[in-house]
């Protein structure tokens, strides 16, 4: 089957929030783009990984992207035009659909899928986008330091689809393009003798990963009966268990993921229609039937996304294809045990055992079997850049006397999280989850050491593991690819490759002010309020 040639001026492959955020900033600014996404839902984490917004206590301040609010304030506004709302619900200016107390802004991935779709859909009309979903990624051409065409595979027709542009965009989950393009990068644990941080790894481990999670909706009708099949592999999953672990990994007490200390998360600790528990079935809720008309929902809605489910059996990235698809296959089969235990041999908090009206909704996520269409990956590859971002950066008790994150001169977008990492595969420690000051995102980690014409949109750029568990969040991984985006069209404009305008005080100057006057802030407003303990709290659940 002849292959379909097209021309562009930026292609981004992968249709993840950063993909997204970069496509927008693109079009925006005059370009042509090519969006790619190999599954048929954008928005990534948000959307096809069924991962809740989780976010820095000042987004209701208005403290980030215009672009990021402006999505985030869409959402709601589908909310109040399409769903029958209480009248408080819809007065609220803060409306949380869900209720979950993950965040601000619980809610269906399918919403978040029609507005990101609005969002684009004015530059599919005239013309300057492209948006090839259930596309795959199968080759890179490069031509000594610059990559010359991507070729993407219709997933539907088999048809293969040459794509030609000035610049590449990675927005894919894992860094996919980085491998295939023959760019340098690292993926896995790097060793404290690199990076000097005070929470690396002894010794270099690239297969040392974070757990993968496969999420899955849930209602509850307590009435009825919705036991799955007992997965094959269910006592194998049941009794997993870790060295540093309180119990069995199947189990309502868990380690605390900041003191290590054995903490009880059981599924309900009363109503489950409660505007607020510290449980898990409050901690991602996406839909809270109060509010809603009497009758419009079952049950409420929530999101499985726990410790009880992360899977650090095998790394998936970096392994040859058999080996990666073992390890999702690992973790689907150890959500679907998790769901069975809880259906069948949990304890229940009213007495007794399991919760068999516990119901598998796939079609909030756009499935057939109830998981989300893609696994949630917490990290991938990332670049090897012209600036890499370390512990000492970023990390509190990694500056020790100072009053904030590093201040780079090249920034180009702003972010806060808490140094988040899940148990791991080879090396299977425990948590790292330790305080971090509000950071910046320096332009020197969106460059390749070498080639000219790839930037990273997503969790691919020039952090460290430990970093990268700061920068892969919702709002961040948005930053990023906003950031790369404008970079691209940039450049473009003036004729030269991404890398000369951070060598340019000229030029780097003028990219920042773009970035200031499309809504993009640099640095942190200087109120007083920005303690990283203040954060501590907010987080009932680690995504």
């Amino acid at each position: 089957m002849p292959a379909t040639g097209l021309r562009t001026d930026i292609l981004v492959v992968g249709g993840g929030l950063g993909g997204i955020a970069a496509t927008l900033a693109a079009v925006r600014l005059g370009r042509q783009v090519v969006l790619a996404e190999e599954l048929d839902w954008l928005g990534g984490q948000l959307t096809a990984q069924g991962v809740p917004f989780d976010e820095h206590p000042w987004i209701e301040l208005g403290v980030g992207s215009q672009s990021y609010a402006t999505l985030r304030d869409r959402i709601r506004g589908y909310y109040r035009r399409h769903y029958p709302l209480t009248e408080q619900a819809r007065a609220a200016s803060l409306l949380n659909p869900g209720m979950g107390n993950v965040g601000t802004l619980c809610h269906e991935p399918r919403v978040a899928v029609r507005v990101i779709d609005d969002l684009l859909a004015p530059f599919e009309s005239n013309r300057r986008l492209v948006v090839l979903r259930r596309h795959a990624l199968v080759s890179v051409e490069r031509n000594g330091d610059r990559i010359t065409g991507v070729t993407l595979r219709d997933l539907a027709t088999g048809r293969h689809v040459a794509v030609e542009a000035a610049i590449v965009i990675d927005a894919s989950e894992t860094g996919e393009l980085l491998e295939a393009g023959g760019v340098e990068h690292v993926f896995g644990a790097e060793a404290a003798s690199e990076t000097g941080e005070l929470h690396a790894l002894p010794e270099a481990d690239p297969f040392d990963q974070q757990a993968l999670t496969w999420c899955f909706a849930l209602d509850y009708l307590p009435e009825q009966d919705h036991t799955i099949d007992r997965p094959a592999r269910y006592a194998e999953f049941r009794d997993l268990e870790l060295d540093f672990w309180p119990n069995r990994q199947f189990d309502w007490t868990v380690s605390d993921h900041v003191t290590h200390k054995p903490l009880r998360r059981a599924l309900f600790t009363g109503d489950s229609d409660a505007e607020y528990l510290f449980d898990l079935w409050h901690a991602r809720r996406i839909a809270w039937r109060r509010n809603f008309a009497p009758g419009f929902y079952e049950s409420d809605i929530t999101i499985a996304n726990w410790p009880q489910m992360d899977c650090w059996l095998k790394p998936a990235i970096g392994v040859p294809v058999e080996a990666r698809d073992a390890a999702l296959e690992d973790a689907r089969q150890l959500s679907l045990s998790f769901l069975y235990w809880m259906q069948t041999e949990a304890p229940r908090h009213d007495g007794g055992q399991g919760y068999r009206g516990l119901r598998l909704r796939g079609d909030v996520l756009g499935t057939a079997d109830g998981l989300a269409k893609q696994v949630y990956y917490r990290e991938g590859r990332r670049i090897r850049a012209e600036l890499t971002v370390l512990e000492q950066h970023i990390g509190v008790a990694a500056r020790p006397g100072a009053r904030g994150a590093e201040s780079f001169p090249d920034s180009v977008g702003i972010g806060a999280y808490r140094i988040d990492l899940h148990p791991s595969t080879s090396r299977r420690r425990d948590t790292v989850d330790i305080d971090s000051y509000p950071f910046e995102i320096p332009l020197g980690a969106l460059l390749p050491v070498r080639v000219d014409n790839l930037l990273p949109a997503a969790k691919n750029l020039g952090t460290t593991r430990i970093t990268s568990g700061a920068y892969r969040v919702h709002p961040v991984e948005w930053s990023i690819g906003e950031a790369s985006g404008t970079l691209a069209a940039f450049a473009l404009a003036h004729g030269i490759p991404p890398r000369a305008v951070r060598a340019d005080a000229g030029r780097l100057a003028a990219l920042q002010q773009l970035l200031i006057d499309g809504g993009v802030p640099i640095r942190w407003p200087s109120f007083g309020a920005l303690t990283p303990r203040s954060r501590r709290g907010y987080r009932p659940g680690q995504s």
